[in-house]
């Protein structure tokens, strides 16, 4: 029975780092030579990182792209590799270079191009329209496929397999949300059986910008039976000995009947089959529990933006409350204790017990912290501003003087100290109905929270203090009401719906597009549906103004929640 030894190569690239990708590729394949693999099987443009965008316009970057291309096959030797990369003639393409002996030996253009949520591939690539040609390797007809292609049952893996194909690999860059690897595993188990064909998917690790990519790559039998998954959220080269078998039987016996497809074209790889003395047993890393994932999935992605864009270190106002100590614990579990900075702001407002939690925290931590009051400068702008405030009462105005105070700072710290970057955090709940100060606590570097919904805060800051074996976040902080404190004996739920009461609103109208008419027949309060519908509506100028910040949902505001400013559809 013929067999092929593939290595996953599951590696974190970076958007325009074309050598440097180019090196990790090397590195990888190198390590797959070393265990006697006859494939490695690397990301969706691994070459140039996922997504470039508009870096795709520029005719020297893809150019580049190509002569990096050419340095990797150039070293392929005993192990072929199939390498994603931006292949030009007269269109762009999203393309698959399978490599080997030194050269480039077949090339395969992507056909189904997504272009909803956070993808716009038809924007930069024309599909590939070719036949599709199969590699013979090892004595196994291979084809190759690329991400969306998988997602169709209709498209080129079916008729790769009606066409002669006895694997198929498919190489993605697949981005994060919740319960998304689930989604995935039962599609491409499907997919495989479908196709009677074992299949080999290998997904990107890593944070660019706002999406995270989780990996988790597997591998299918023709039966549609899990062989292999590589570790969630970490660089991995996951190794396994794929037997081949003859899948003409079960073809003959399928009930839907046999494609009558004429056999694909064939290109023959001349890389020697290596007798394998020992065969590596598959091995299926477990999947993280539900909330576990989503934190992973930020951490990943705060540090990989964190670092990426060059700074090392980050500053963090701590006020004693929930989100920002949660973003505190991310931060230094992501970059470290030693690279993250507390700042305590107190104002006039600020409860004696908010100052000891955040002080608790540091030192649960480990992170430096530092306590400087606003009280001056809040007294200093309000006498200036008295005159101008003349005969009007005290309202909002006032107190978001206090959070502006705070960004002032924290930008000033991030400026004096070397770039530190500043995290802000708030929530998606918050960001959603616009509880949040423009210029104030939206000022900052990167979001890390802003698509986790409140109700998600709780969980998964109690499921970081049990896996800790203790309070890292004050036991206080978990039980107190949430409050800006911004004036006296303020709580959120002053200003806002109960956070268990807003957050299946904020779900149905953000991620599920409901129309308020909808959220009503669902059962949900009319009046509560129509003001906060309008909160969200109204605070859609905010959040374009509002750092990125990490992808865990379905639906994102930023990238991929896409609505205008300027807009007087209240449907």
């Amino acid at each position: 029975m013929p067999h092929l030894r593939i290595a996953l190569a599951q590696i974190d690239t970076l958007v325009g780092d074309l050598e440097g990708n180019a090196d990790r590729i090397l590195a990888a394949l190198q390590e797959a030579e070393a265990q006697g693999c006859d494939l490695a099987v690397f990301p969706e443009l691994a070459l140039c990182g996922y997504p470039p965008e508009d870096l795709l316009l520029k005719p020297g970057f893809v150019a580049d792209n190509r002569a990096a291309l050419d340095r990797v096959a150039a070293a392929t030797t005993s192990c072929a590799a199939v390498v994603g990369f931006v292949d030009a003639g007269r269109d762009l393409h999203n393309a698959a270079a399978v490599c080997a002996a030194g050269q480039v030996r077949a090339v395969y253009h992507k056909r189904l191009l997504p272009n909803y949520a956070v993808f716009d591939e038809q924007r930069y690539f024309a599909p590939g329209t070719q036949r599709p040609s199969l590699v013979l390797m090892g004595g196994v007809r291979v084809g190759v496929s690329i991400c969306e292609d998988a997602f169709s049952p209709t498209g080129p893996i079916a008729e790769q397999a009606a066409g002669g194909a006895e694997l198929v690999v498919n190489i993605n860059a697949s981005p994060y949300y919740a319960d998304r690897l689930g989604e995935r595993e039962r599609m491409l188990a499907t997919r495989a059986s479908d196709a009677s064909c074992a299949l080999v998917y290998v997904n990107q690790v890593g944070g660019q910008d706002e999406l995270v990519f989780d990996g988790a790559s597997m591998v299918f039998d023709a039966q549609g039976n899990l062989l292999a998954r590589a570790p969630q959220f970490e660089e991995a080269l996951w190794v396994c000995d794929v037997d081949v078998q003859p899948v003409f039987r079960k073809r003959l016996l399928d009930p839907r009947g046999r494609d009558s497809q004429e056999p694909l074209p064939v290109v023959e790889v001349d890389v020697p089959t290596r007798e394998h003395d020992e065969r590596r047993a598959p091995e299926i890393a477990p999947t993280l529990p539900a909330v576990r994932e989503v934190y992973e999935a930020l951490v990943l992605g705060t540090r990989d933006y964190v670092r990426k864009n060059g700074f090392r270190d980050v500053v963090v106002g701590l006020s004693g409350g929930i989100d920002s100590s949660l973003v505190a614990v991310i931060a230094a579990d992501a970059l470290g204790p030693s690279h993250v900075h507390g700042v305590l702001m107190p104002s006039r407002y600020s409860s004696h017990h908010s100052l000891e939690d955040a002080e608790k925290l540091c030192a649960e931590l480990g992170i430096e912290h530092r306590v400087i009051p606003i009280e001056p400068a809040h007294a200093a702008l309000l006498d200036m501003l008295a005159a101008s405030f003349e005969g009007r009462d005290p309202d909002i105005t006032e107190e978001n003087l206090q959070s502006r105070i705070r960004g002032v700072v924290l930008m000033a710290l991030s400026n004096k100290f070397a770039g530190w970057m500043v995290l802000t955090t708030g929530n998606k709940s918050e960001m959603a109905v616009g509880y949040s100060t423009l210029y104030g606590d939206t000022a900052g570097g990167f979001a890390v929270i802003k698509d986790v919904p409140k109700t998600l805060v709780y969980q998964l800051a109690q499921d970081r203090n049990a896996r800790a074996g203790r309070a890292l976040i004050p036991a206080r902080v978990l039980s107190k009401p949430p409050s800006a404190e911004l004036r006296p004996d303020q709580t959120d739920d002053q200003s806002l719906p109960p956070y268990e009461v807003l957050d299946p609103i904020l779900e149905a109208y953000v991620e599920q597009d409901r129309t308020r008419a909808e959220l009503i027949e669902q059962g949900f309060d009319p009046p509560l549906v129509e003001r906060v519908t309008r909160l969200v509506d109204t605070a859609e100028y905010k959040r374009r103004q509002s750092p990125p910040g990490v992808r865990v949902t379905p639906k994102a505001f930023g990238k991929d929640r896409r609505l205008p400013i300027t807009n007087a559809y209240r449907g």
